[in-house]
């Protein structure tokens, strides 16, 4: 005994001895640091490999606080979220090879409706990056959802056996993001709270704009007010919800971001909707009503919105009703834009789009003469379609917006019956919060996209394994209540 615990000494001192001696060499004849990150790497590793809750945790952590590479290194012919994207690309591999050890997952997680949704989604991202006009540019577009729905969602269920892991997966977020809005509100305080211009770019380098910005500070309003406001949740975490609610209302209105506040508004009216009980047939009524009328009275409506000429600015009443502005508003005309780009290349390519992710390299010849506005560039090199469901309609296809609308199907109809199923009145208010959450989102999703970023995929494929945990739990508990009926 006593020998193998000096063999274990000696080898730790060697060990130590050869990292150090290794070190100094790369730094002092080489002028290198790469080895110093060897240790952490190492940690990383194991922690991959022995306990995947806590890299998904620290995933989950620093997704807030993740830089791109391009802000770190310009120039580079790729980019990425750091650190965040290499530890989700190591625990995707380790997390097949898993499978391959243990033959698979819980077959209630595999055969989901919601999985089911997401396979059928990711099987045409992958035949429209074979047919893709940019094939590595669709690869990487794939890797990067495959990594995001493997660790955020598939893991995430797991996770979400304990119970307890829900919460702290919106609370390490939410602890990170609130370091972020004392940062961007401490650099607003620099141009003036009441500067708007200021309000697009105060985030950055963590968020690229304004609209991310408040997509996700909308995000976890919903939760943030259960935790604050909920009778289950008492003493010092009701206090600290508070005042985190506090700060991140702070963040969200200092956003300036107009479709972060219309999705709040609507995701409060479904919560209503929700807790009212209000029945399906009914609503489907009243939105099959309100979509006829649009089209009865379009003409009125756009002459309308064409006489609007407010627009946005740090008060909040005009920067509010200047989102109908549609002819003299410039973030809202480059919307039109770019939604009239997307539906010209989907015209010209209805089947399988332009592939995945080539949207920003490939709407330029698309910008007509009338469409284009002071802040259309040439090259096209703007960014993106600005909208969730048109993006994928032009870069896959008819069937690529189909397959992502059935997924918010799927999820928005598993999280109303599990909400119906479940007992327990935390476990209803967690679904009802991560719904009215990805609700946000859902409509947030018209007027922007951003699911090609940890900092949104965090809480959006995060919150549906959520729905889904607790859908697989309440049917679970169903079962021997059916067996014994009394």
């Amino acid at each position: 005994m006593i020998q193998k615990a000096a063999i274990k000494i000696y080898l730790f001192y060697l060990i130590s001895v050869s990292f150090i001696l290794l070190n100094v060499f790369f730094m002092v004849k080489r002028d290198q640091f790469v080895v110093n990150a060897l240790p952490v790497l190492f940690v990383f590793l194991l922690l991959a490999i022995y306990s995947f809750d806590k890299i998904l945790f620290m995933v989950v952590l620093f997704a807030p606080l993740s830089v791109q590479l391009s802000e770190l290194m310009p120039g580079l012919p790729f980019d990425m979220y750091l650190p965040t994207e290499p530890l989700l690309f190591g625990v995707l591999i380790l997390f097949f090879m898993k499978m391959i050890a243990e033959r698979g997952i819980d077959r209630s997680i595999t055969w989901h409706p919601v999985s089911i949704a997401i396979y059928i989604n990711l099987a045409w991202i992958f035949i429209t990056a074979l047919t893709s006009t940019m094939p590595l540019v669709s690869i990487k577009f794939l890797l990067s959802r495959v990594w995001f729905v493997v660790g955020f969602y598939f893991l995430a269920i797991l996770l979400f056996s304990e119970k307890k892991n829900m919460e702290k997966y919106v609370w390490l977020y939410a602890g990170s993001l609130v370091l972020v809005i004392f940062y961007s509100t401490y650099r607003h305080l620099g141009y003036g709270l009441y500067d708007k211009q200021a309000a697009h770019f105060v985030m950055s380098p963590f968020y690229n704009d304004h609209t991310s910005y408040g997509a996700v500070l909308a995000f976890y309003i919903p939760f943030l007010t259960l935790f604050a406001f909920g009778s289950l949740y008492k003493g010092r975490t009701r206090l600290f919800a508070f005042f985190v609610l506090a700060v991140v209302l702070l963040g969200f209105i200092l956003s300036y971001s107009r479709a972060a506040w219309l999705s709040l508004i609507i995701a409060l009216g479904v919560y209503i909707v929700i807790k009212l009980k209000i029945r399906f047939k009914p609503l489907f009524i009243t939105f099959v009503g309100v979509i006829v009328l649009f089209f009865l009275f379009q003409n009125q409506i756009f002459m309308m919105m064409e006489q609007n000429s407010e627009q946005s600015s740090a008060d909040f009443k005009t920067h509010i009703s200047s989102m109908s502005n549609i002819t003299t508003d410039a973030s809202n005309l480059e919307r039109i834009n770019r939604w009239s780009c997307a539906i010209q290349m989907f015209e010209n390519r209805p089947v399988f789009g332009y592939g995945p992710g080539t949207y920003m390299f490939q709407y330029a010849p698309f910008q007509l003469k009338k469409n284009r506005t002071i802040i259309s560039t040439n090259s096209g090199d703007g960014g993106n379609a600005h909208s969730e469901y048109l993006g994928p309609l032009a870069e896959s296809g008819v069937l690529g917006m189909l397959t992502f609308l059935f997924i918010i199907g799927t999820v928005v109809y598993t999280a109303v019956h599990t909400y119906t199923r479940l007992r327990e009145k935390r476990l209803k208010s967690i679904v009802l919060s991560a719904l009215v959450g990805l609700v946000t989102y859902y409509i947030h999703g018209f007027l922007n996209n951003f699911l090609d970023t940890d900092k949104l995929s965090v809480p959006f494929w995060g919150f549906t394994a959520m729905i889904v945990a607790m859908d697989i739990y309440s049917r679970k508990q169903e079962q021997p209540a059916q067996k014994n009926p009394d």
